[in-house]
């Protein structure tokens, strides 16, 4: 009988663990209406990559943890604006306890600017999730993809895909570079912890520096960019620059401003 019950109710669904796409949202003021404005402002923006977007609410830059009440009317502002709050960032054990009582999970891939560098006693990033992308309010595609996983030749060294990437497709190199050989849509992403080589066309995202490598770099041989983001700072495309568009680039950080120039 209970052979039974155990098979039923393993038949009932799946549970697996899969790369997801979700922006952070770092709050540094607890002002409810400044937040909601600013994320409206960002949805009618580029409302292909924001709107409905879910999004972790990072605190941590907060001078003092803001009450339930105040937690509650952030929360709201960024449903308001058109994105979806998921949980809140890993922080203290005060972070812990809010999550807990507002009833949202705790997101262990949103590392808060107060842990240790070595994580202290906060659990380390899930190992099977896709990076963020942003520290503020950054692009979030669709919630859930399958991820293409590109073949190695070692375990070191940059990692290789050789075909197309096709909207609603994402490779992630962990830990390394990524070398891509062949365009990459509209819909698609690319997301390395180290930096990014693109020798073909990119019209959809790409990431580097996923894990905060701020000294990551962006090369791309036809650039035509959704996005581009380099340890989290990001910048989103409407209409290409015409002195950028098609041309040979690469993308690096100054400080906290993303630059992109034309190679030479």
């Amino acid at each position: 009988m209970n052979v039974k019950m155990d098979q039923q109710t393993s038949d009932a669904c799946d549970l697996r663990f899969g790369q997801v796409g979700i922006a952070c949202v770092r709050v540094r003021r607890p002002d409810a209406a400044a937040l909601c404005e600013e994320l409206e402002r960002r949805v009618r923006a580029a409302p292909q990559l924001f709107s409905r977007a879910a999004v972790v609410l990072d605190l941590s830059h907060l001078l003092n943890l803001p009450d339930d009440g105040v937690v509650d009317a952030l929360l709201e502002a960024v449903r308001s604006a058109g994105m979806l709050p998921v949980g809140l960032a890993y922080g203290t054990s005060a972070t812990e306890a809010l999550a807990q009582r507002m009833g949202l999970p705790l997101i262990a891939k949103f590392r808060a600017a107060y842990e240790p560098a070595d994580g202290g006693s906060i659990a380390p990033p899930a190992t099977n999730a896709a990076p963020n992308a942003a520290p503020a309010a950054a692009p979030a595609p669709a919630p859930v993809r399958e991820p293409v996983l590109s073949p190695t030749d070692a375990p070191v060294g940059a990692q290789r895909h050789e075909s197309a990437v096709r909207s609603g497709q994402q490779v992630y190199a962990r830990d390394r570079d990524l070398v891509v050989t062949g365009a990459i849509a509209n819909g698609a992403e690319v997301i390395a912890d180290g930096s990014i080589h693109i020798y073909g066309s990119l019209k959809g995202r790409a990431m580097a520096g996923a894990q905060g490598d701020i000294k990551a770099r962006i090369f791309v041989s036809d650039f035509r960019a959704e996005l581009i983001a380099i340890a989290g700072h990001y910048r989103v495309f409407e209409q290409i620059p015409k002195d950028l568009e098609g041309q040979s680039v690469q993308c690096w950080l100054e400080g906290e401003k993303l630059l992109i120039a034309p190679l030479k």
